[in-house]
């Protein structure tokens, strides 16, 4: 996955990385909006941030479509599993890729629909 994406990471700097690293930390925080404004601020100046912005985007996107799935399966309790699941998925997940973000490297979220390509 890292060579298909080499080009683009040409060795972003400190301030991209921190960018990169906040939609995916403060996008566990904020749902899809904080990911989708460093989106659109930066998606033509850095292709690092772009990516992985993008991919934190898709990922709260879907993850909303899967909470509201859980939110109406709660009268089967099933959405209490669902909720507990997803949460602490989500969690571990966007930690991961704030890692990953942080040390220069791409990350692609499991489980994800990519809506925005």
């Amino acid at each position: 996955m890292e060579n298909e994406y080499q080009d683009i990471y040409i060795q972003p700097t400190q301030d991209e990385k921190t960018l990169a690293t906040l939609a995916h930390v403060l996008g566990f925080f904020g749902s899809f909006l904080v990911p989708l404004i460093i989106y659109l601020v930066k998606k033509d100046e850095s292709p690092y941030v772009s990516e992985h912005a993008k991919e934190a985007l898709n990922f709260h996107i879907t993850m909303a479509i899967y909470y509201f799935v859980c939110f109406l399966t709660l009268i089967l309790l099933i959405g209490i599993l669902g909720f507990i699941f997803f949460g602490t998925f989500s969690l571990v997940v966007s930690i991961v890729a704030a890692i990953k973000a942080l040390d220069g490297k791409p990350y692609r979220y499991p489980m994800c629909i990519r809506f925005i390509k």
